[in-house]
């Protein structure tokens, strides 16, 4: 709770006067920021642009938005049928970043933001119902805490603040290293619950080379500076990959670290990642080659892949290679006609005789949807 405290004091006192130590130089697209009032992008604090992963149409969710700058950049990307939600538990942050809302929403030309009161380590949880039950009925005896708990678990279950599948991208800016460790795991935990199957995730954040000793932990005033909460570069990968999600990458690694503390490095990242789609695994055929330069290679599902093979997959494992996170390493390979589908996962390291395959042609996921229901 100490820790928590120090964050949103911190943050408050970020809302109120800029606070350059809490954020790293950051190359943003200066054509996004045009929009923007001065300042939302003097009181924001991160260490990369989540925002040059958003696409056209996508519901974005925005972890610890605080002044709304990532929303307000992403809302001009996702367009008019796309949505930003931004989550903070500041109320200081959150009412400099609505504060500039109705200004927004007619540069934008309609309301595509939206910003909202929770924990990124627990979005279903809904800090304004909280706020209002406590009002309503306080906790004072230990009673009226059993009560309340037992409303909270209610509330997240059939109202969630951030429903099931219901996000196409989340993104955060140097925000999970604020999360105590005790609850990091549940928070990735809950980004892989709200995302949709197929969708991904940017995550700009602070790593460490080395793992941060204890008495680096307990200094309050290193962790609200987004410094001794920082995963270890490794530990962030495996995180990711142990929650559920594939093509787990560093796109973004710097070489120079934004602090050097006892002497461990402290650098800015952007991890991105997939949440595998909800199919079964049906065989019609599909192969995949992959490229090289590596003798071989394998996946987040353990499938193996020797260079230049042609290796047999299922349909949703055929999309998931040929999409654009792994589309420039493997050449995708659909027969001339498709078998009947047949439910099967080829073992590790399984070939396509060249005879099944001969005279297909690499497609592109959208197309392999349409001859084929396997997204």
């Amino acid at each position: 709770m100490e820790i928590e405290h120090s964050v949103l004091d911190r943050y408050s006192e970020g809302a109120d006067e800029r606070q350059p130590d809490l954020c790293c130089p950051v190359d943003y697209d200066a054509s996004l920021l045009k929009l923007l009032p001065q300042e939302i992008i003097d009181k924001d604090y991160g260490c990369g642009d989540p925002s040059r992963y958003v696409k056209e149409g996508d519901v974005v969710l925005d972890l610890g938005a605080g002044s709304g700058k990532i929303c307000y950049m992403a809302a001009q990307l996702v367009g008019d049928k796309g949505q930003v939600i931004g989550i903070d538990m500041n109320d200081d942050m959150l009412a400099l970043a609505r504060k500039y809302q109705p200004e927004m929403a007619e540069k934008l030309g309609g309301e595509r933001v939206k910003f909202v009161k929770g924990l990124i380590q627990d979005l279903a949880v809904d800090l304004n119902e909280v706020d209002s039950q406590l009002q309503q009925y306080p906790i004072n005896d230990a009673e009226s805490l059993i009560r309340h708990q037992a409303w909270q678990q209610t509330q997240s279950s059939k109202q969630p603040l951030i429903k099931d599948d219901s996000v196409d991208l989340v993104v955060s800016n140097c925000v999970l290293n604020l999360v105590e460790d005790s609850d990091k795991t549940k928070m990735i935990d809950e980004i892989f619950r709200v995302v949709k199957p197929g969708g991904r995730v940017a995550i700009s954040d602070i790593v460490s080379d080395e793992f941060v000793p204890k008495h680096m932990k307990e200094d309050s005033s290193l962790w609200s500076g987004c410094i001794s909460g920082a995963l270890q570069e490794q530990e962030m990968l495996d995180a990711f990959v142990k929650a559920g999600f594939v093509a787990v990458a560093y796109d973004k690694w710097e070489a120079d670290p934004w602090q050097l503390v006892e002497g461990i490095e402290f650098r800015s990242v952007t991890i991105t990642a997939t949440k595998p789609k909800n199919a079964p695994c049906l065989d019609v055929g599909h192969a995949v080659i992959y490229r090289g330069p590596y003798s071989e290679v394998y996946d987040d599902e353990g499938h193996v892949y020797p260079r230049g093979q042609r290796i047999a997959t299922c349909a949703r494992s055929f999309e998931l290679m040929t999409e654009g996170v792994y589309g420039d390493d493997f050449i995708g390979i659909t027969p001339k006609v498709l078998k009947e589908p047949t439910s099967w996962c080829a073992p590790a390291g399984t070939l396509r005789p060249a005879s099944e395959t001969k005279g297909g042609i690499h497609i592109a996921s959208s197309e392999c949807c349409s001859e084929v229901d396997c997204c």
